[in-house]
Formats: structure tokens, sequence, C-alpha cells
């Protein structure tokens, strides 16, 4: 991946976002949920001139895939150990700093939101093992290798960015990424892949959690409605010069027997796993994902549930219309 950009902050940098998210955060607002948004829409203004000119650049490129901004402190006793889950019943005090920095950048992007499905509805969500789910294909498993995919590849509004923040990974387990624009398919491999020939379901995360937590919420049935009677879509999209991609191997399938189709996706899946690249959400790093032209993976680990496992910290945002011509009224959605 030759266009991965890069940012390290400097010291003057980082005293000048220290005054501003104690400026921020002194209003007691948390970027957990979605009133801070609402109360500093224009957060970004904050960030120091250097940073906010590279956000708006990465965002502004549309040959843009992956970028790191490097060195935001993260203060070990404050933030703690690694929790046992995403409920985390003594509240999110110990990663507002970095919620706020990591805020601030989204908001330089677009709009950052959330999904009511999952981990109800927080605008910073936690990644994390969590004891029970180390085989899930989700960012709470651990043993299991976490496939190629999209973020919340079966809806039409999926985000556009994908934000994640390293709390901690001692292991330096890596997020793969791979661009889709440097894949090779055949002709027939594009045509058939840009059909409507595949259905993407919604990972079981979203349908887990209301299932266990709030049961009667229509919602629910909304997902379960998208998982038994999905649409159709395509794998690709977009300008060929600059192809865009929505995938979810474990989820996803093709639309009747369609052994060309299945052979396109196989392929397909072996190109990503060619051109893929480690890259690492260490301490205070933040890694950003265009979630529309890279898919991401993530390597196994052996989780030991001691406070001291790998914790990302993770924002999406969109920039607005969607492909279908979606437009967020509200921050968190389903």
């Amino acid at each position: 991946m030759k266009d991965l950009k890069t940012y390290t902050l400097d010291e003057a940098e980082i005293l000048e976002l220290r005054d501003a998210v104690a400026e921020l955060g002194s209003a007691g607002a948390s970027p957990v949920e979605p009133e801070f948004y609402d109360k500093f829409p224009d957060c970004d203004d904050l960030l120091p001139a250097g940073l906010r000119t590279f956000l708006t650049d990465y965002r502004d490129d549309p040959g843009s895939t992956v970028c790191q901004i490097h060195g935001f402190p993260v203060d070990e006793a404050t933030v703690g150990p690694t929790p046992d889950h995403w409920e985390r019943p003594d509240g999110y005090d110990s990663t507002v700093e970095n919620d706020i920095f990591h805020a601030m950048c989204a908001t330089a992007l677009g709009e950052p939101f959330a999904w009511a499905t999952l981990q109800y509805g927080r605008m910073v969500q936690d990644i994390f093992p969590i004891r029970g789910d180390e085989h899930r294909e989700s960012g709470h498993g651990s043993d299991a290798f976490l496939q190629f995919h999209t973020d919340d590849a079966f809806r039409p509004d999926a985000p556009d960015y994908l934000m994640l923040f390293g709390v901690r990974n001692p292991d330096v387990v890596p997020t793969y990424v791979a661009a889709v624009r440097d894949i090779r398919l055949s002709e027939q491999d594009r045509r058939l892949l840009s059909e409507k020939r595949f259905h993407i379901l919604p990972d079981d995360e979203h349908i887990r959690q209301l299932e266990l937590r709030a049961p009667d919420e229509p919602m629910l049935r909304r997902a379960i409605e998208m998982r038994d009677r999905p649409e159709p879509v395509p794998v690709l999209f977009g300008d060929e010069r600059n192809p865009r991609i929505r995938i979810d191997i474990p989820f996803m399938r093709c639309v009747g027997e369609d052994p060309e189709s299945a052979r396109a996706l196989t392929t397909l899946h072996t190109e990503l796993e060619r051109v893929q690249r480690p890259l690492i959400a260490a301490q205070g790093t933040l890694l950003i994902l265009d979630n529309r032209s890279v898919v991401h993976a993530r390597g196994s680990f052996s989780a030991r549930y001691d406070g001291t496992d790998r914790w990302l910290r993770k924002i999406v945002v969109g920039e607005g219309l969607a492909a279908d011509g979606f437009k967020p009224l509200s921050r968190v959605l389903f």
C-alpha cells in the first residue's frame, strides 16, 4: 500500500491538544454521548493547524485509503486495566482525554455516528477480547482470525471512515488492511462482482446484543429481517479507476446457486490476501481507514484477561449522503 499517510505529533502540538482537550472536557460532555457532537460540532477547529490540514487533505483526496497519527499520550495509570466487558459499569472517565482527541479528529472527517444495535449506541466503542467470545468473528474475539470485511457492509449507509485509537496493544496485534485498487481481477470477475449477485447479512453482534439486552426493541425485528430477507448487492461499485467495495467474508453468500460468482468472490479474497499489509494501532496511535475502499482483518492472539490485553477505541464517521441518498437525521442509527 504505497499511499499510507502518517503524521507524528510534536511536543508543541501535544501541549496544544492537551489544552484543547481540557477546554472541551471542562464542559462535562463526553464523546461517548451524542450531545458532545451537538454541543461542539466544530471541535476540530481546536486541532493543531498541521494536524487539521493533514486530516482534511486525507479526506479530500479521492485516492486516500489509510492514514495513521502517532504520538497522542496515553496515561496508563489513568486509563487503568483493559476492562472485562464493554458494558463498563464504572463509566468512561478513564478514557475521556483520548476520546476527546479521537472525536476532534473524527469531526474533521465528517459526522460521527453510531448504531443503536451496538454497545447501547455509544458514540465511542470498545474493542478488546471478552471471555467466552474467543472464537467469534467480532472485535471481541481473539483466537479466531477476524476475516476481511468493511464495517457494516450489510447496510447501504455503512460508515465512510473507521477510526481506531490504540489505548494499549502490548502484543503488537496487527490490523491487516488491503486496498481494493491494488488487486488484479479479470474483466469477467470484475463484472460478476459488480452485479447484484450477493447477500451480505448483519454480523452476529448487531443481533446478539439486542437479543440479550433489549429483546423487545423494534430494531431487533429490523435486524432479523435484514438477516433473513437480505437484498442482493454488488461487492464492487463506483468508478473503475477508484473502485469501492463492500464485503464481509463470514457473513455473505451468493444469491442462489451461482458457482461463477462464488469463484469470483474466492478470487477476490485471494487477491486481498496477496496485497494485505499489517498495521499496528499501537498505544497512542490513531489508525483511520476509508471504509469504502479498504478492507481490514485482525490477526489472532491469546487473550490473558488480566487487564493488559489489546484495547482499542472505535469511532465511525459518515461524510453525508450515502449511495442510496440516505442522510442521517440522528447520530445513533438503525
